[in-house]
């Protein structure tokens, strides 16, 4: 599946900042890695990010979709600013923040508007967690038939060979 910058994308960068809350890495170079220009950050909007976070990381994994809809509305309603259209690289394209936002207001209306991108536009539960009990870590679902169950593919087959040997042991 193919997502759009200011839609999937964020997406994929609400899922890293909820992966981001153990062990606690510096944003900035997390933010970088997803296109987001404007990346420094004061010791208080990373903290604020990081509880951004908290938030997000309720919208993913297993729920129903009215469930998933009300948190996702309520990230909105908390992040909301007017979205415009800008030509700073020469191309009209979306914004979802004023240009005057700070770096942390800006993630957290990228982040809210992505995640919505992905329950309108997509399938809400591509907004997934790992299968594997002990990991958990959040993504989004990008494959092309939508049934991704881990995070990697190393978590697919450490869970596979524990069900063998279950399997075997029983």
């Amino acid at each position: 599946m193919h997502f759009n910058h200011y839609g999937g994308e964020a997406a994929l960068l609400a899922a890293d900042l909820v992966n981001s809350l153990a062990p606690a890495p510096p944003l900035a170079p997390l933010l970088a890695a997803r296109g987001v220009t404007d990346h420094a950050l004061t010791t208080a909007q990373e903290d604020g990010l990081r509880d951004w976070a908290v938030r997000l990381a309720e919208c993913f994994g297993p729920q129903d979709l009215p469930h998933r809809c009300a948190r996702v509305n309520a990230l909105l309603a908390h992040a909301s600013s007017s979205p415009r259209i800008s030509l700073h690289d020469g191309r009209p394209h979306f914004h979802y923040s004023a240009p005057a936002a700070d770096p942390a207001a800006h993630v957290r209306a990228l982040t809210a508007a992505g995640l919505a991108y992905v329950v309108c536009f997509a399938e809400a539960h591509r907004l997934g967690r790992c299968a594997r009990t002990p990991c958990g870590i959040a993504f989004v679902d990008t494959s092309r038939n939508g049934r991704r169950a881990y995070c990697s593919v190393r978590c697919a087959n450490n869970d596979a060979v524990a069900r063998h040997r279950e399997r075997r042991r029983r």
